[in-house]
Formats: structure tokens, C-alpha cells, sequence
């Protein structure tokens, strides 16, 4: 039996444990460390063992021990409902049945489940995965509703074929949900009178305002309720404990008190008192604090105020802090608890003056709260967005080194795949895992960026694949491997896309690669003048093989945080309309794709950031600087469709990642990198 085993077998000894949190001065005492314990195993586990300084700061290492033992116990019993084992004991079908039996005992006749929180947020902690616990559908994006005969899933194109996999038929009807919003699909599903309830803590105001017009088309009703689904998840997760710490001004280049005043004064000269932040990604900019309770993006999960002179009430839970936290906050901070977030609203109403709130990002609940208190709310966006969104010097030299490190990383194991595929045992988990250690090695590494797609074959047709051991292939000769991987490091957050051929692919392979290739290399290469929007330039990306009669149903660039989210707006490149311009400073994707179901899937992904254009013109223009180092696979490049100036960026841009990697990568990647990066003509 190991070590770890033999602890969670053996019951701690409170008494023992009592005795060291006294003697390491720590405020809390046995049951208080057991409801700690309970929030960091409801944390990712990358946070390790760092909740020991919520404990006590040294952690002495009798106590560290302790701790460990403690968690280890608690970790053998511990259910979050989502994992397979979770499903075997209460299938789908009771889930469903359950949630049915307290819709009834509240006489409601249908509810709306998102995949959503409170906070909005891509990511969403174990007590937030109400979506998954019910369906089983585990994707970035979905919703559904349940009525007492039936019930649908609503999901995107990224996720239909995911969606059919994971999730009960016979239960959920698959649904589109761009073509048929679930709003619209409720005005024809629900009958004359129909009470449809809703978690106004989940939906924003746009959100609850489509759903009014769909039930009211029908001649039903729109009901805010505490959620239903809680009721019927017993054992539902606690929320998240991962300590909270200070982002050094170093990697932020700014500080808080800075960012605090020049917001203040923004709002002061837009008439607002205050700003209501519910995006934990601005609270976590604005104060250079980061977290952990969330997957992948070191967020934490908090609310805020910010007032026009500067100040800040922070809503957290202060077992959170980590030692010195308040310290690096200032005065000018000040800290509460999370249900104090409702009564400062309604001081904030009974002042009388206007208090601004995101209606595109903030919880319907924020709304409802101050309205009733007969406030005077300003709809306007989080007005930490755009200075987000638009990163520093100092940030953009540190996502820079991040994206050396990373294309290192990225390199290393490119050569070591080119080993490795061709022996023909090589699968999915295994690559990515191997990749995941490359990057782990880097300095200022802390987490991957998002869960890697790691597709062969058939699966990377499925753009937002997640291998798992009853779905992963092998690496097969013939096949294209897709790799959509990034990392998040002190200095930055990477995002890299590489399609791999494995073995000699077919004609039709490299052509659309090369047109993908094409679209990829059109955006890098534009130029526009200052004032055109993402939505503009998706075109460029699009063009090659749109000339084929192809295209692919994502976007074709998100915007990309410093050390924050890798998915940030507001900035994007998308067929969908979007007013925000691109401004400089701005990071975002750079990544056209396309996808043969059942076959194999494309794309090319670089990170850029938005640049000013030096050249001769009569109008402020822009351009992009390229970020990601790494070879593309020049197999799959059908030079015959390229024209030179595509050539010539093609060499260039190879020239760059050698001249940059050679120095940071062992002798063997040299060779292969010297190969993977000669001319296109070679």
C-alpha cells in the first residue's frame, strides 16, 4: 500500500491536528480546517498543496503532514456527481426525474438549465456544473430546458457531435442553438399558461429578455427561482477555496492603485458613482490578484465595486486570502463577505445616483437587486474590458518571452513526435501528456491554458475534441493529428494550434491545408486602417477556401489575456457582428481551420497582437505582430497553390522560429528544427 493509500485509509487525529494548528498560531481550528479542506477539493487540483498558508503561514512541516492527511481522507470520499463512477450510481434518467419531482413540488412546468454560474465565466467549479450534472454534457457552451414531458439540449456546431456522444437520447433532444435558440424553441413547446422558471443568478438581462419573448408568444409566464437543480443534487460540491495572491506589478506593469485611480476617474466623467464588476478576469486585473478556483485560468471568483474616488469593496470569501494579501490591497480595499454583495447594492440604489452595470456580462440578479431598491442603473460595458484588453508594454514583453518558452516547448515535442508517430503505439493522451511535460519544464509555468485537443484522425474533425480513454485512437500513418494546446505562465498566456501529418498524407489533405495555410498567412499580412473590427478582416481567412466552396462554423480569433483568460473580449474575429474596434496592444487568435467529418481536421493557430503600421499611408493603419514560435508542417504545404508573397512569409516566418528556438532547445531538436524550417522551395 503507498503512502498516499495508507492516509486515506486512517482516520486523522483531530486531537493531534488541534494541538498544531495551536502550536503554529493558525486561526482556525479542526472543524474549520475540515471545511477548508472541502473548498480546496472542490478546487483544480493544480492549486496542490498551496491552501497549506490558508492554514498557517510557515506551515511547519508536522502540520503540512497533518493537512495532507486529513485531505487525503476527506479526497477518498469525495463526489462532485460529474465523473463516470458519479453516473453509474444515479443515471441520467433519475437526475432528470429528480429535477421533475421539485419542479412539481414548486408547480413549476419547465426550467432552463445553462452552463453557466454567477460569474458568467468560461470556466465553471464543480458546484456550478449543473449543466454536466444533469446531462452529462460537458462542453464550453450549452443550455437546456426541461418541461415535465420533455426536454431538449441546445449546443453550437463546435459541439454537436460531442453533444449526440455524451448525452442521453432518449432524455434530451439535440438541438441547434444557433438556428434554433432555445427561447424560440420554448414558444412552440410549452402550452397556454405554462409556468418556465429560471436561476436569475445564471442568465444575463439580454438572456431573460429573449426567454419573456418566447414563453409570452406561447401565453406562458417567466419565473425568477431559487434553483431547482440544486435541490435535487444532494451532495452537491462546496465552492472553491484556492488561496488568493498577489500578480507582481513586474508582469503587470501597472498597479493596482494606478489602474484603480485612472478607472475611478473614467467613471466619475461618465456620472456613475460606481461600477458593479461581476467578471472575476476584470477583478483579478484591476487589483494584480490572481486565484485558483476555476480550471486552467487563475481566477478569483469574487464580485466588486468600484467607486468613482478609486475605492474598492471586494466580495470574497476571506479564507481565500492568502498571508500578506491585505497588505498588498491597501486601505483603498476594502473586504466582505459574498452576501454582503446585496445590501451594498442597496445602499448603493438609496443613494440616488447611477450606478453602472454590464448588461452583456452581469447576472440578471445584479439588476433585479437594484432596480427593486429603486436604483438608477447605468447599462454600460465592465469598464475594465477595454484597458484589459489592451496590454501594456511591460505585459507585451512578457507574453513575448512566454511564447519563446512555450515555442520551445511546442518545438521539443514536435521533434520528438516525428520519432515517435511513426512506431505506431503512440495515442492521443499519451502525446498530449508528453507535450504537457515539455511545457512544465519551462520557467514561470503554472497551469495549461485550457484542456488540450489532442484529435487523430476522425477526432480532430471535432473542433473542440477532449480525448478520454473510450474515444482516444492512435497515431496512424495517413492520419492528420490536430493539437490545440497553450499554457499559462507569470508572464503570459499561449495558444497554439498545430496540425501534424502523420505518415504521407493525400492530395486532398495538403490542399486544404494549403488553403487553410492561405487564409492564416492573408490575416498576418493585413493591414487596416484604425477603427475596423474583427468582423471586417474574418474574410481574409476565409477567402481560399471559400474560392473551394469550404469554410468551418468557429470564429476565426479570440481575444487572449495576460496571465488571464485565454479566451478575453472584447476584441474578436468572427463572421458575427461585433463594433469593437481593433485597437493596439490588443492579443488575439489568428486560427482558420477546416473539417471533413469522419476524416480529419485542420487548423492553423498563431496568437498576434494588434500593432500600428509604420509605412507610407494617408490614414492611421494597423497591422499584427505575430507572438507564436513554432514550426508548421511544411508536408502539408502544396507549394503550387501558395503565390510568392505567401511563399515569402511562409520562409520568413520559419526563419524567425529558427534564429529564435535554436538556443533554447537540446541538440537533437536543433537538427530537426534546421529541417522543419527550410524555404518552402527546399
Amino acid at each position: 500500500m503507498t503512502p498516499v493509500a495508507e492516509r486515506a485509509t486512517a482516520k486523522p487525529d483531530r486531537r493531534r491536528l488541534a494541538h498544531l494548528l495551536r502550536a503554529a498560531h493558525s486561526p482556525l481550528d479542526p472543524d474549520g480546517v475540515a471545511d477548508l479542506v472541502a473548498g480546496a477539493l472542490a478546487a483544480p487540483a493544480e492549486i496542490g498543496s498551496s491552501w497549506h498558508q490558508l492554514v498557517a503561514d510557515p506551515t511547519p512541516p508536522a502540520l503540512a503532514e497533518a493537512l495532507d492527511e486529513l485531505r487525503d481522507h476527506m479526497a477518498a470520499g469525495y463526489r462532485d456527481g460529474l465523473s463516470r463512477e458519479d453516473f453509474a450510481r444515479l443515471p441520467r434518467p433519475a437526475r432528470v426525474a429528480r429535477l421533475r419531482e421539485v419542479m412539481a413540488t414548486r408547480r413549476l412546468d419547465g426550467f432552463i438549465v445553462p452552463r453557466a454560474d454567477e460569474y458568467q465565466g468560461e470556466y465553471v467549479p464543480p458546484a456550478g456544473q449543473r449543466l454536466a450534472w444533469l446531462t452529462g454534457f460537458t462542453g464550453s457552451a450549452g443550455l437546456a430546458v426541461v418541461l415535465r414531458d420533455r426536454a431538449a439540449l441546445f449546443v453550437d456546431g463546435r459541439y454537436t457531435l460531442q453533444a449526440a456522444a455524451q448525452v442521453d437520447t432518449a432524455l434530451f433532444e439535440i438541438r441547434h442553438l444557433v438556428d434554433e435558440p432555445a427561447w424560440r424553441w420554448l414558444a412552440g413547446a410549452v402550452a397556454e399558461g405554462a409556468v418556465i422558471g429560471y436561476d436569475p443568478w445564471l442568465h444575463t438581462p439580454q438572456e431573460v429578455e429573449r426567454f419573456h419573448a418566447g414563453v409570452e408568444r406561447a401565453g406562458a409566464s417567466l419565473k425568477p427561482v431559487a434553483n431547482p437543480v440544486d435541490e435535487a443534487w444532494a451532495g452537491r460540491p462546496p465552492a472553491p477555496l484556492a488561496p488568493v495572491v498577489p500578480h507582481p506589478d513586474r508582469y503587470a506593469g501597472e498597479s493596482a492603485e494606478a489602474k484603480r485611480t485612472r478607472l475611478g476617474r473614467g467613471l466619475a466623467e461618465e456620472g456613475a458613482a460606481a461600477a458593479v464588476l461581476t467578471m472575476p478576469e476584470s477583478i483579478a486585473w484591476l487589483l494584480n490578484i490572481r486565484g485558483g478556483d476555476v480550471p486552467h485560468t487563475p481566477l478569483p471568483l469574487s464580485f466588486a465595486i468600484l467607486r468613482r474616488d478609486g475605492n474598492v469593496t471586494l466580495f470574497i470569501d476571506r479564507r481565500k486570502l492568502a498571508p500578506g494579501l491585505d497588505r498588498h490591497l491597501g486601505n483603498a480595499v476594502t473586504i466582505e463577505p459574498p452576501d454582503r454583495l446585496g445590501p451594498a447594492l442597496d445602499e448603493l440604489a438609496k443613494s440616488g445616483e447611477r450606478v453602472q452595470v454590464d448588461p452583456g456580462t452581469a447576472a440578471s440578479w445584479i439588476f433585479d437587486r437594484l432596480e427593486h431598491a429603486g436604483g438608477r442603473i447605468h447599462r454600460a460595458a465592465d469598464p475594465c474590458l477595454l484597458p484589459k484588453a489592451c496590454k501594456n508594454p511591460v505585459e507585451l514583453d512578457g507574453t513575448r518571452a512566454a511564447h519563446r518558452r512555450d515555442g520551445a516547448a511546442v518545438t521539443r515535442f514536435l521533434s520528438w513526435l516525428e520519432r515517435e508517430a511513426p512506431k505506431g503505439e503512440l495515442a492521443e493522451i499519451a502525446a498530449s501528456d508528453r507535450l504537457e511535460e515539455f511545457r512544465r519544464a519551462g520557467d514561470h509555468f503554472r497551469d495549461l491554458s485550457f484542456p488540450t485537443i489532442s484529435g487523430a484522425g476522425p477526432n480532430g474533425a471535432i473542433v473542440h475534441y477532449r480525448a478520454m480513454p473510450e474515444t482516444e485512437r492512435r497515431l496512424e500513418p495517413g492520419n492528420l493529428y490536430l493539437l490545440d494546446s497553450g499554457a499559462q505562465y507569470l508572464d503570459g498566456t499561449t495558444d497554439i494550434t498545430r496540425t501534424i501529418a502523420i505518415g504521407q498524407p493525400s492530395d486532398e489533405m495538403r490542399d486544404h491545408f494549403t488553403r487553410v495555410l492561405r487564409g492564416h498567412i492573408a490575416l498576418a499580412l493585413a493591414r487596416f486602417p484604425k477603427g475596423t473590427t474583427g468582423s471586417q478582416l474574418d474574410a481574409f481567412a476565409r477567402r481560399a477556401l471559400w474560392e473551394k466552396g469550404l469554410d468551418y462554423d468557429h470564429g476565426t480569433g479570440h481575444g487572449v489575456g495576460s496571465y488571464l483568460s485565454v479566451h478575453e473580449g472584447p476584441q474578436r474575429i468572427s463572421k458575427a457582428a461585433n463594433t469593437q474596434p481593433l485597437l493596439p496592444g490588443m492579443i488575439v487568435s489568428n486560427e482558420p481551420g477546416y473539417y471533413k467529418t469522419g476524416a480529419y481536421g485542420i487548423r492553423i493557430e498563431n496568437l498576434v497582437v494588434v500593432q500600428p503600421w509604420n509605412g507610407a499611408a494617408e490614414r492611421d493603419m494597423l497591422c499584427f505582430e505575430t507572438l507564436t514560435l513554432a514550426p508548421i508542417d511544411r508536408s502539408l504545404v502544396a507549394r503550387e497553390l501558395l503565390d510568392e508573397e505567401e511563399i515569402a512569409w511562409l520562409d520568413a516566418y520559419h526563419a524567425r522560429v529558427r534564429e529564435t528556438l535554436t538556443p533554447l532547445v537540446d541538440r537533437d531538436t536543433v537538427r530537426w528544427l534546421a529541417t522543419a524550417t527550410q524555404p518552402i522551395g527546399t
